[in-house]
């Protein structure tokens, strides 16, 4: 005899007619027993439709479905009901599960009711749901998110100014070994504009404390660091079961409240992320219940929330931080698109910092990729012209629609399908020409390069060649390989995390003679 998985497997191949004429049909006809027996018939009934059925393919399987949730059967009513959401239920079969709900007295059906209501119940449900205290939290905290959705649409405010500073940190996370570009680029920030001083540095983030009143929009000014969170708290142990009524209140503080009311328009939602530890389904639905039961007015959501609570694993416990999610990033607009194996953005705008500026540079990258550290340096401004190589045509294509899109003025912009050892022949580049070497090369990790050492051999031999005396050749090199020719001096090395493995950046400087 199958199991119902190994029946579904076998059902799921079919097709939304054979399903409908032969397997329902049969189905219908049947006795009780057989019809538990055959019960994944309603899965994949569910499943194959949702995919692939017409419209009024799907209105029948509904309706099918509907009048399954009457079957004196609790299996087949849990399969019907599971299988409704996915084809695009609407208030009739919201009204057919709530009518179950209110009269079915088993627990497990009632389980099962809850999660078909979390993802197709609307007010109607909240009416039923919303009324018994304590009832199903989850069901209605997804149902409130669900309408909360469609009635009150939110969006992250930028340019809303948050007055209640008191107690407030701020996270600057960026990626290992990236921490001093960012306090730098904070610091000449704060002596500009203030607002803001430096509490502390540690590996892979920079924390800041307000001063006077700020904005997102302030935060979004800088431009190194990855990810921005604000700190609600930390617990000191790393089980979150064992400390979800402290992590609970975290969430829903003042400080919370405040930052999310200050800097979100409509609804408040937020998805749950357990940083570096994957799915966690079961401390997710604990920690967003506890949540829910101390601030009904903040929603667990993670379908297109605006904003994420982050538990971060620390060295003794667990932290939380509220991170605003803005996608796409509003420094990076004009990433129109990229290439496979593209720089990270704030890495490509570390790169530039740290390059340092001179007026009117000469700037070149060998291996350009979607342009990110180039348009990073030019929007620094001082550049008077940007050259890019690279072997790809879609690299090239790229690179220009986004350096077009980043609107950078009076920069002279090149970009050619070419080895990077032909440089010279690309006009306006050859001996001597170019101020500043800026890349991210290729690590021969996403795509395969033959001869790794060989490539950055010859860079370094390409650059001692085509920078002016004075100028830099700033890269990150994932070789422990040092240029054969004197006239380049070391002048910066950082061991920095590429996403998974360590590379060194580094820049040379090119000695006269």
């Amino acid at each position: 005899m199958k199991t119902d998985k190994d029946l579904y497997r076998q059902l799921r191949v079919l097709s939304c007619e054979k399903l409908w004429n032969d397997e329902v049909a049969l189905f219908d006809r049947s006795t009780p027993k057989e019809r538990i027996e055959r019960v994944a018939v309603i899965r994949a009934v569910g499943t194959v439709s949702s995919e692939s059925g017409t419209a009024k393919q799907k209105a029948e399987v509904r309706s099918w479905l509907v009048r399954l949730l009457q079957d004196p059967s609790e299996k087949v009513r849990r399969y019907a009901m599971t299988a409704l959401p996915k084809i695009g239920a609407g208030p009739v079969e919201e009204e057919a599960l709530l009518s179950l709900l209110r009269a079915t007295t088993v627990e497990r059906e009632k389980k099962f009711l809850g999660q078909a209501l979390d993802k197709i119940g609307g007010t109607a449900t909240l009416s039923v749901v919303g009324g018994v205290p304590g009832f199903l939290p989850q069901t209605e905290q997804k149902v409130k998110a669900s309408v909360a959705r469609r009635e009150k649409p939110s969006v992250i405010r930028m340019d809303s100014t948050l007055s209640d500073f008191t107690r407030l940190r701020i996270h600057l996370h960026c990626r290992k070994g990236l921490e001093e570009i960012v306090r730098d680029e904070v610091k000449q920030y704060i002596a500009k504009h203030g607002k803001f001083r430096i509490v502390e540095v540690q590996s892979g983030l920079v924390a800041i404390t307000p001063v006077a009143p700020f904005s997102l929009a302030d935060i979004y000014r800088l431009r190194c660091f990855a990810t921005v969170g604000f700190f609600l708290g930390a617990v000191r142990s790393s089980n979150p079961a064992e400390s979800a009524d402290a992590l609970a209140s975290m969430m829903t503080s003042s400080l919370s409240r405040s930052v999310l009311a200050a800097f979100t328009e409509g609804s408040i939602r937020y998805r749950l992320e357990f940083v570096s530890k994957g799915h966690q389904r079961g401390a997710v639905r604990l920690l967003a219940n506890r949540a829910y039961a101390m601030c009904p007015d903040i929603l667990n959501d993670p379908r297109s929330a605006p904003w994420s609570m982050d538990l971060h694993p620390t060295g003794h416990g667990t932290s939380v931080e509220l991170r605003p999610k803005l996608t796409p990033d509003p420094r990076f607009t004009y990433r129109e698109d990229d290439i496979r194996a593209a720089s990270h953005p704030p890495l490509a705008a570390c790169m530039a910092r740290l390059g340092g500026r001179v007026n009117h540079e000469i700037v070149w990258d060998p291996f350009c990729g979607s342009g990110l550290e180039l348009i990073e340096r030019a929007l620094l401004g001082g550049v008077q012209s940007i050259y890019g190589t690279d072997l790809s045509p879609d690299a090239i294509a790229i690179s220009r629609a986004n350096f077009v899109a980043a609107k950078v003025k009076a920069v002279q912009s090149k970009f050619i399908c070419c080895d990077f050892r032909d440089y010279a022949k690309v006009e306006g580049l050859g001996p001597r020409s170019v101020n500043l070497i800026i890349t991210n090369p290729p690590m021969g990790r996403r795509i395969r390069v033959p001869n790794l050492r060989g490539l950055f051999g010859d860079l370094f031999a390409v650059a001692a060649e085509a920078l002016k005396p004075g100028g830099r050749l700033l890269f990150a090199n994932p070789l422990r390989i040092e240029p054969p020719d004197p006239s380049l001096k070391l002048k910066y090395r950082q061991v920095i995390d590429l996403g998974g493995f360590d590379c060194r950046l580094e820049m040379y400087l090119k000695l006269a003679g």
